[in-house]
């Protein structure tokens, strides 16, 4: 039987949303190592392709537990943690990919001249270009954005084709399919539908900003091995968001 899959990818340079709160893995908070890995050869296999790959990963996996025991802090003050977080998981992928021998670069949205490069759009652009792995960490830099919003940002920043956004979930779903058994998986839906439904794909900055450049999005499991392979070769995977 002729193999279905096309021989090259269908999109050239991807930005890829990893949630910090699916590298918690099985334990209460940190880093599961065994998560890590996988995601970093899954990673690897894209690249493999002739993919230019940007990635922003969240920092819910350890800003989370910081908050619990920091109740009344300051908005402003808790964002500027998460940023941090967000740096955490950042380093960790980094030293992963690194150790499968993938050449990557670190830019930070808020200044770490020891750890990170500043960002600079033209600079993470030609990072791309000469076949790196280019990390954002640090959210925008600024708080009362997410890091939904960063990855909407950048993406549009470093002209990408699609955004990934790499949860625990396979796709989006009429409510949390965590916690209610017999919500509807949307397959494909058109991006006015998920605004009417009020569904939670990405936060609203972060999608406004993908709207109104009609910025394809693709949300799948992260931890399902090959996901990543298989939206970059046209496959059907999670959940296809579009805006005609």
């Amino acid at each position: 039987m002729q193999d279905s899959q096309p021989k090259q990818p269908i999109y050239k340079r991807v930005l890829v949303k990893l949630s910090g709160e699916a590298l918690l893995g099985e334990q209460a908070f940190g880093i599961d190592s065994k998560v890590l890995s996988a995601w970093a050869e899954d990673l690897q296999k894209v690249v493999q392709n002739g993919i230019e790959l940007a990635i922003v990963i969240g920092g819910g996996n350890i800003s989370r537990g910081v908050m619990t025991t920091a109740r009344g802090m300051t908005r402003a003050h808790g964002d500027y943690m998460g940023m941090l977080a967000t740096m955490i998981n950042a380093m960790a992928l980094q030293d992963a990919l690194e150790q499968l021998h993938l050449e990557t670069r670190l830019l930070s949205s808020i200044k770490m001249e020891e750890i990170a490069e500043p960002f600079i759009r033209r600079r993470a652009i030609r990072h791309l270009e000469k076949g790196r792995i280019v990390i954002f960490g640090g959210g925008t830099g600024n708080p009362y954005f997410t890091t939904d919003t960063a990855a909407a940002l950048r993406a549009l920043e470093i002209d990408a084709d699609v955004v990934v956004k790499a949860t625990r979930v396979d796709g989006i779903y009429s409510a949390d399919p965590e916690l209610h058994e017999k919500a509807e998986h949307f397959a494909q839906i058109a991006g006015h539908e998920v605004i009417r439904q009020g569904l939670k794909v990405m936060d609203k900055t972060a999608f406004t900003l993908l709207e109104e450049s009609k910025m394809p999005i693709v949300v799948c499991n992260v931890n399902e091995p090959g996901n990543l392979q298989r939206i970059v070769f046209g496959e059907k995977v999670g959940s296809y968001v579009h805006w005609d």
